[in-house]
């Protein structure tokens, strides 16, 4: 997956040693010297298949990024994520305007 700019906010170079870890559906992306994965030569960034396949993530279908620079993080967040939090916003909202 390319994510050029934000693998450049983050100061990852390309062959930059990266752990993958699934936690609550999203993929969270780390620096780590010890890393299993590695930014490639384009800023593409790796989605082991059995990392993708525990956060429900097919080939090919739409993700979120985000770069939390602060602490050296990228996030995936699968589309099923996306929706659900978009769903508990909105539920959230809703029954706030009850209050009023």
């Amino acid at each position: 997956m390319s994510a050029q700019h934000l693998v450049r906010a983050l100061g990852w170079p390309p062959h930059h040693r990266l752990d993958v870890q699934s936690r609550h559906g999203m993929l969270v992306i780390c620096s780590a010297s010890d890393g299993l994965h590695q930014v490639g030569s384009r800023g593409d960034l790796p989605l082991p298949a059995n990392a993708r396949h525990m956060c429900r993530i097919d080939p090919g279908q739409p993700v979120l990024l985000a770069a939390i620079v602060a602490h050296d993080l990228l996030v995936v967040h699968s589309v099923n994520t996306v929706v659900r939090l978009l769903a508990d916003l909105h539920t959230h909202l809703a029954g706030a305007g009850n209050d009023r």
